[in-house]
């Protein structure tokens, strides 16, 4: 990492600062792949609903994943029901989950009438460890759910090799494990992907995520029981799909409601755009892990006044979601004035996340206390997810490191 050096003082103006009205947005959706070519053939076709698309891209993602089965959803969010209540959850039980995560990780509780119990995560990764997992279990021996979140794109302790990971723990206490792998598009652990780790891994294809399909998710499970109850949930619990009817040998409106299910299913014009984003998912990520990349460089002369993100994966093992700093305490602005000055310069940031115990909902149904999230509360008080997204041009990044530095040191 060492070949653009950076003092932050004295540096020549970028020519991207003279540009009026200059910006970097915080995200950046890349589609200069088959998108339109696959959009194009859905519309001829003649069937915009779920059909050949959808199976295509299931088939393609599965194979991406390693897993056996993968459900094409209409959102991250739908993938998270589906998963939790195909695990068993039912109204009353508990369930674990990290409060620096997005309030879809823990909505999907209350769809079940269950109860979220929420986890501090480790500094520097905004992880679940399984030490942080050990203690919450002694405190609530009776919770029998976790929902683990691959936070930033960097895949959760859950296979260490030499010590207990989250599965080795989880199996010895009988807890089923819900993966929220939203960020964490293509990512690995230990040479094994992200989707194909536990028993259900969850992603999503909003539009700032590693692919998106504009709205969309997908469910992975290499067990045979989950994948049929998945896959008959989606879609009003049908034991069906209509797609497999249209294109059954012998044609048959017959079918059957054999469940109170939801209407989860993906179109074939959001999974033509999947299939294409499919395509690139290795190259995006390279291009996002050389963003990254260039801010550890060139954002270390900082590192006395930020934090930069902590990685217990090689790079290339990282889908590099998110690049989150944290601000320090010692830092000449707080988090909210960094912001402003950020935007006053055309640069888009973001923050993940203000944490669910902060939330008016959970925190005053279940009486949540800040002190008992010493690291979440740590990381909130200064975090900040920079840009990062691919093909980021190199004036881009050098205007927003200098732009950093200028704030922070003039």
């Amino acid at each position: 990492m060492g070949r653009h050096k950076n003092s932050f003082k004295n540096n020549k103006i970028s020519l991207y600062r003279l540009k009026k009205n200059f910006k970097i947005p915080f995200a950046r959706v890349s589609a200069s792949g088959n998108e339109q070519k696959y959009i194009e053939e859905v519309l001829q076709s003649g069937w915009l609903t779920t059909a050949g698309k959808a199976a295509s891209f299931e088939e393609k993602f599965a194979e991406a994943t390693k897993a056996k089965f993968a459900c094409a959803v209409n959102s991250g969010t739908a993938a998270l029901h589906l998963g939790l209540e195909a695990l068993g959850v039912k109204p009353g039980d508990r369930v674990f989950v990290p409060s620096m995560t997005f309030t879809a990780s823990a909505e999907i509780i209350r769809y079940l009438q269950a109860n979220p119990v929420f986890l501090d995560t480790e500094y520097g990764t905004n992880l679940v460890t399984p030490e942080i997992l050990k203690d919450a279990i002694k405190k609530n021996p009776d919770v029998r759910f976790l929902i683990v979140v691959h936070y930033g794109g960097q895949a959760a302790q859950m296979l260490t090799g030499d010590e207990e990971g989250i599965i080795d723990v989880c199996k010895r206490y009988g807890i089923k494990i819900l993966e929220d792998a939203a960020h964490a598009f293509p990512a690995r652990l230990n040479n094994q992907m992200v989707g194909s780790l536990g028993e259900v891994a969850c992603f999503s294809f909003y539009a700032n995520k590693p692919i998106t399909t504009g709205e969309g998710g997908m469910l992975t499970t290499s067990n045979n029981e989950i994948y049929e109850r998945v896959k008959k949930m989606r879609l009003h619990g049908i034991d069906r799909d209509v797609w497999d009817r249209f294109t059954d040998d012998k044609p048959s409106w017959e079918y059957d409601v054999v469940e109170a299910g939801y209407k989860y299913n993906m179109p074939d014009v959001n999974a033509a755009i999947g299939l294409a984003q499919l395509e690139k998912a290795e190259e995006f990520r390279t291009e996002r892990q050389r963003v990254a990349e260039y801010y550890y460089e060139h954002l270390a002369p900082l590192k006395h006044l930020m934090d930069l993100p902590v990685t217990h994966v090689p790079f290339r093992d990282h889908a590099w979601h998110l690049f989150p700093v944290v601000l320090k305490e010692n830092a000449p602005l707080n988090r909210n004035k960094f912001i402003e000055k950020m935007a006053e310069a055309g640069i888009g940031t973001s923050v993940h996340y203000k944490p669910l115990h902060r939330m008016t909902y959970y925190k005053n149904k279940y009486q949540l206390k800040a002190s008992d999230y010493p690291n979440t509360e740590k990381t909130w008080r200064g975090n900040v997810s920079l840009p990062v997204f691919p093909y980021m041009h190199e004036e881009e990044l050098s205007y927003i490191c200098e732009t950093i530095g200028k704030i922070f040191i003039g």
